[in-house]
């Protein structure tokens, strides 16, 4: 069969890129590294609790022998295990003591299926700061060029939230927001008064409040409120590319879908300059084959893109593809992570109660460096979270307490205990790399990435703001500070990894333009993590998707005009 275009990757944004080429008429192919997830034997949201083994504790033997690194994500757990990766089967090296926690899925829809579905778009703010800070190269675009493309992602996918009129987190076009509880209402009323410049609002995410046409008409229903989202949802509730995106490629017939196919390299042809395939290997067979298309869409995730672009090195581009910058690998970046801080809030209502599992939390919006100034450091940084009663189980299994009064606690609930935690922005740094290692490889005989990163000094400067910030929060609100993390967690741990194939206006300094286009080669695009410029401090992955649209309808508008 022959095709127009070839995606490579089905998660957030491959299945958005997908979507968007099938419904202009592309016949595309969409290559899959994975297997193919069936949701009614794969997704474990109907099963009750008591039917997981071990508590839904992965055991410890297993976790260290298979899954020592993503175990460290926290939806890791026995219901939802067969959905990430076997650390064993899927090596990667790092420098000793600069450990990187690569959490990953490998099957059809990638992470999206586990995600957490906190989905907010970059201002202006986010937008300009290198070029006003000098960190990084300038985005060749600004929110005006990509704000269009929000709002007709935001559409098709669903994202619940309230408008607040703020410039550094700019309204989209929402479904109802959840509310806040009594107890989220009782700390944003002292932290507003306290704090002017501090908002509190509910996390915008995409989980159906209320399912709209454009969804019914997908087979998507709206959210249950049961909080199990990472099982995968089989009311198609939240989107994932299993339940919005490639549905919407498939119904128009122009969408083939290979699974197992891991993507060795693109070819290039040396006269033109323009891709002409991509080599895969079959991760069963291991057996390979080449795809030839038109157009290719590189969105591998911000790793594996890198990893293959510079895997796909040929006599004419040694360093790899698309890489004259030597940009392809560098300034990857991730969000700080795990700077939680858990307070109790004694004067919060005593008799609000509130039932469900509302699939989202609190946000407190970037205020360092918009409202209020920051102690020495550029960006800034957001905290979510949410309140919640201590429950008749805490109360009950106190020491000593058993009969009746064990069986009178379970009926009561405890005081309101509050939890924020801080996602600081991370600068690029072209020092923090993927390469290739040039001594280990994989079993399909493909050189491991080898991935060197660390936390800078802003980032470190952030830290001790982030925590205290926090505890003050906490503390406007006549609560107090039980726990605080003692530092940020390992990179990667915030699963936002961007900035491995950069865009930027010049191609000495960057690998994609304005429009996620190859500098080096025209009919190559990159629209996952590794085309951002620079981090901000929200959730990336509504952009990557907007990005992805963006993206796909100009490579369509070349492709007809013949300049690609």
């Amino acid at each position: 069969m022959q095709f127009d275009a070839i995606v490579i990757g089905s998660g957030m944004s491959g299945g958005i890129a997908a979507k968007e080429l099938c419904e202009q008429g592309l016949k595309v192919l969409l290559l899959e590294r994975g297997y193919d997830i069936d949701p009614a034997k794969d997704y474990t949201d109907m099963k009750m609790p008591w039917e997981f083994p071990d508590m839904n504790m992965v055991p410890e033997e297993e976790v260290a022998r298979d899954y020592a690194v993503q175990s460290q994500c926290y939806a890791f757990n026995v219901s939802n295990k067969h959905m990430w990766v076997k650390d064993s089967d899927h090596p990667y090296t790092t420098p000793e003591g600069k450990p990187f926690t690569w959490i990953r899925g490998y099957h059809t829809g990638g992470r999206s299926i586990m995600w957490g579905r906190q989905t907010y778009r970059w201002s202006d703010i986010d937008f300009e700061a290198n070029k006003k800070d000098g960190f990084g190269v300038d985005w060749p675009i600004r929110y005006a060029d990509i704000a269009p493309w929000y709002d007709k992602i935001e559409e098709f996918i669903g994202v619940a939230g309230t408008y607040e009129n703020l410039p550094q987190l700019p309204d989209g076009k929402f479904l109802p927001g959840w509310e806040l509880n009594d107890g989220e209402k009782f700390l944003k009323a002292a932290v507003e008064a306290k704090f002017p410049g501090r908002k509190i609002i509910i996390g915008r995410n995409a989980n159906l409040s209320e399912a709209r046409e454009q969804h019914t008409e997908l087979g998507r229903g709206p959210c249950q409120n049961r909080s199990i989202c990472d099982r995968g949802c089989s009311f198609g509730a939240m989107h994932s590319s299993l339940t919005s995106s490639l549905p919407a490629a498939r119904r128009t017939g122009n969408l083939t879908l290979v699974t197992n196919a891991i993507v060795h390299s693109i070819v290039q042809d040396p006269k033109t300059g323009k891709a002409t395939g991509v080599r895969v290997i079959d991760r069963v067979t291991k057996v390979g084959k080449t795809y030839e298309a038109k157009v290719f869409f590189l969105n591998a995730s911000t790793i594996n893109s890198a990893a293959i672009l510079l895997n796909s090195a040929n006599e004419a581009n040694p360093r790899g593809l698309a890489n004259g910058s030597d940009q392809v690998g560098r300034n990857l970046m991730d969000h700080m992570y795990a700077l939680t801080t858990v307070g109790m809030l004694p004067g919060a209502p005593k008799d609000s109660y509130y039932k469900g599992r509302r699939p989202t939390g609190i946000y407190i919006p970037r205020y360092r460096n918009v409202t209020e100034e920051s102690d020495g450091y550029v960006r800034g940084y957001g905290y979510q979270g949410g309140a919640m009663r201590m429950t008749g189980k805490s109360i009950a299994g106190r020491p000593g307490v058993i009969g009746a009064e064990f069986k009178d606690g379970m009926h009561k609930f405890g005081p309101w205990m509050a939890f924020i935690s801080g996602f600081g922005e991370m600068l690029p740094n072209p020092e923090n790399r993927v390469t290739l290692d040039p001594a280990k490889k994989d079993q399909w005989g493909m050189a491991l990435p080898h991935i060197d990163c660390k936390m800078g000094p802003n980032e470190h400067k952030m830290v001790k703001q982030i925590m205290g910030d926090a505890k003050a929060m906490v503390e406007a609100a006549g609560g107090f500070v039980v726990a605080q993390a003692d530092e940020m967690g390992t990179p990667g741990l915030g699963i936002h990894e961007m900035g491995t194939a950069r865009m930027g206006h010049d191609p000495k300094t960057s690998v994609l333009n304005k429009f996620n286009q190859a500098h080096e080669v025209p009919n190559l695009f990159c629209t996952d993590g590794a085309a951002m410029a620079s981090s901000a401090c929200v959730n990336p992955s509504l952009t990557y998707m907007a990005l992805s649209a963006r993206a796909a309808h100009h490579a369509v508008e070349r492709l007809k005009e013949g300049s690609i």
